[in-house]
């Protein structure tokens, strides 16, 4: 089978930890039977540096005809000049709005023998595994007007916070189908109380449960559920939001694993029913890290882990997605970390040998 994947390895770390899971992919073809095909662009800040522009209309086409999206971090002090008529941050924006990519799920899962590795105590990690589904394409990071401007009182600045009918329907559908293959307990997360958007969110999420009846769904203000995630996480199935209170909670979520080099994503362009497939971008949540990059200490895992989510919601190879998955646990097993995860007593590997240790152990 010819499996053709987009690559846009980004910023700092981001071609080392993608140059991890490109090498598993090969290997794990010639496993399977696959052959991947990679085409590769620049995004981010090296892509502004090379044509002035974080994402290329070039490089979007390419992405559109390919199966799926694999990419890294992208970002960096010497791109952060608030005035630069650029930012590689325009770029996630683009590729996300170009190619329909509104639905972000993020796993978020406790490894046992990464207990250790969260400032958390080990009783309130212990079963942790839930998805957060974060609506992706509205919000306050798209919404208009969006502008800064002078008055004779000082600058002053706007961003507008829209929602409409088909978005947030849409979103939601994906949190109960999740729900519904999961625990099928459904939480969504709002600020009814003050947001005019929420309330709408939250009257669709309950006209919605009707059409769900095998999925408990409760409804939770966003700030209770900052407090949830760290008093009792292990009580979340699947939780779906808008789309900055998503992106603030998976980081938040990250000190429950230990390491934002453990959590993987996809961005989705349908919605995963059980036993389909759509169009998705993969990626780890984790950032550049520029400070690190080149050292060879990056940890590749949830680059790695965003892989096996392609092979199961893109190409429909369920499989083979175990397996990596499967290899990733392996390898903790067997004590080996990158420094991001490191305790007394386990083997430090680097970037680049954690991605050989997680090939051999397929």
């Amino acid at each position: 089978m010819k499996l053709e994947i987009a690559v846009l390895p980004g910023d700092g770390i981001g071609p080392e930890v993608i140059g991890e899971s490109v090498k598993l992919l090969e290997v794990l073809g010639q496993r399977y039977g696959h052959r991947f095909v990679f085409s590769y662009a620049d995004f981010g800040g090296i892509s502004i540096d090379k044509h002035g522009e974080a994402l290329t209309g070039a490089a979007l086409e390419m992405c559109r005809g390919c199966g799926a999206v694999l990419m890294g971090a992208v970002g960096g002090p010497r791109w952060d000049d608030p005035k630069a008529p650029a930012r590689p941050e325009d770029g996630l924006l683009k590729i996300r709005k170009g190619l329909g990519l509104f639905a972000n799920l993020r796993p978020v899962k406790v490894f046992p023998m990464l207990l250790d590795a969260s400032p958390l105590r080990r009783e309130l990690l212990e079963g942790v595994d839930f998805v957060v589904v974060r609506e992706l394409t509205g919000g306050l990071y798209f919404g208009r007007p969006k502008r800064r401007w002078q008055t004779a009182r000082g600058w002053r600045g706007v961003d507008t916070l829209l929602y409409t009918e088909k978005e947030i329907e849409r979103i939601l559908r994906v949190g109960f189908e999740l729900a519904r293959q999961r625990g099928k307990k459904l939480t969504s997360v709002d600020k009814a109380n003050i947001l005019e958007s929420s309330r709408l969110w939250r009257q669709m999420a309950t006209d919605m449960a009707s059409h769900y009846p095998d999925v408990e769904l409760r409804h939770i203000l966003v700030d209770a559920c900052a407090m949830r995630l760290i008093q009792r996480p292990a009580e979340f199935d699947v939780i779906v939001t808008e789309n900055m209170f998503g992106d603030i909670l998976t980081d938040e979520a990250s000190v429950l694993t230990g390491s934002m080099g453990m959590l993987p994503s996809a961005s989705l362009s349908g919605v995963p029913r059980e036993g389909s497939t759509a169009f998705g971008l993969y990626e780890p949540i984790h950032g550049s890290a520029p400070d690190i990059a080149g050292q060879g200490i990056a940890n590749p895992l949830a680059t790695i882990l965003s892989s096996a989510m392609m092979l199961r919601h893109s190409f429909g190879l369920e499989t083979e997605a175990a397996a990596v998955e499967a290899a990733v646990m392996r390898v903790l097993e067997s004590g080996y970390r990158t420094r991001d995860i490191m305790s007394l007593g386990r083997k430090e590997l680097s970037t680049t040998d954690m991605g050989k240790a997680v090939v051999g152990a397929l």
